[in-house]
């Protein structure tokens, strides 16, 4: 577990800079420049990204179970999973209603995945994962929204059907074939 909490503080860490510690990180884009910054952003993402897949890898093969698995929460979940998917493809297609309305997508996104996997997911390993995803979704949203946000192109019809239908499609990859091709887990197969 030390590899996988070792690489989520880098990884989450380095991701909060903007939310938690904004004068740090305009000291350090002013010490370092902008592209200074965002390689040593790359490199420290790309180690704890690194570290949380090693870690998680690690912790799986010795999972430490919390309580029982409950039955049908992996439909539950991918359900939610289907609603992340069209988030996520909202941050994404240009003039869209959902990101017009809800203006930070990806981070809702981000918030429905670690909520679905916690709910379908049963080890100390998932809460450490999902857990810590859930906690800098929700820190990172609601910083967001006390910042100015700049003013997101009206949506459209075509780009909000656009939307789900990525989004739909990109679940579809996921749920039937990618997330047991990837991961060895077949999110319906329970």
């Amino acid at each position: 577990m030390t590899w996988l909490a070792l690489g989520l503080a880098l990884f989450l860490g380095i991701h909060l800079t903007q939310a938690m510690t904004p004068r740090w990180r305009q000291a350090m884009i002013a010490r370092l420049g902008e592209k200074g910054w965002k390689g040593l952003y790359t490199v420290i993402s790309l180690i704890g990204f690194s570290l949380i897949l090693w870690g998680y890898h690690l912790a799986r093969q010795q999972p430490v179970v919390l309580w029982p698995a409950i039955r049908g929460m992996n439909h539950g979940a991918a359900a939610l999973m289907l609603v992340a998917m069209v988030l996520l493809a909202a941050a994404y297609v240009p003039r869209n209603h959902l990101k017009a309305k809800l203006q930070h997508p990806m981070t809702l996104a981000v918030k429905t995945w670690a909520f679905a996997h916690l709910i379908a997911n049963n080890t100390l390993a998932d809460v450490m994962l999902f857990g810590s995803f859930l906690v800098w979704a929700i820190v990172v949203f609601r910083a967001a929204r006390r910042r100015p946000a700049p003013a997101a192109a009206a949506g459209t019809l075509a780009g909000t059907v656009g939307t789900v239908l990525l989004g739909a499609a990109f679940w579809a990859f996921f749920a039937f074939w990618a997330h047991a091709a990837w991961l060895g887990i077949s999110p319906l197969g329970r």
